[in-house]
């Protein structure tokens, strides 16, 4: 849309002749996304949604660091449980650990970490129980 707005026509008739056109030559066929409902159609507006949402694609967290860590371990278990294998299981509470590990060596700054590894075995033995009819 690089044309300018003639003298005369009002803007309104203007776009609305833009549109009508660029919908006709196709150019809004095949959209990424087409078909799919806006993700926050129904949430609350919120002035910083575009931070929030540059901050999560971007792999950012607002949380302090050792709220995040809580939050990676609740998902970890999460993931743990709906694993397919033990393999997985194992892989899973094994990079969570590690990462436990070191945050209980050197203690981020914010609140208490407040946390333990995780129980492989233990984990693993509630996982088998789980499959079992």
């Amino acid at each position: 849309m690089t044309e300018r707005k003639p003298p005369g026509i009002s803007v309104e008739s203007w776009v609305d002749r833009q549109i009508r056109e660029a919908a006709e030559r196709g150019d809004f066929e095949n959209l990424p996304g087409w078909g799919k409902p806006l993700a926050s159609l129904d949430a609350p507006y919120d002035e910083l949604w575009w931070v929030k949402d540059k901050m999560h694609r971007e792999g950012f967290s607002s949380l302090p660091p050792a709220l995040a860590l809580r939050k990676e371990a609740e998902d970890a278990l999460e993931a743990a449980r709906a694993a397919r294998s033990e393999r997985q299981v194992r892989a899973v509470l094994t990079e969570i650990n590690e990462k436990i590990r070191a945050a209980l060596r050197m203690p981020p700054p914010g609140p208490p970490l407040n946390l333990t590894e995780f129980d492989v075995d233990e984990v693993l033995a509630a996982w088998r129980e789980s499959r079992t009819p």
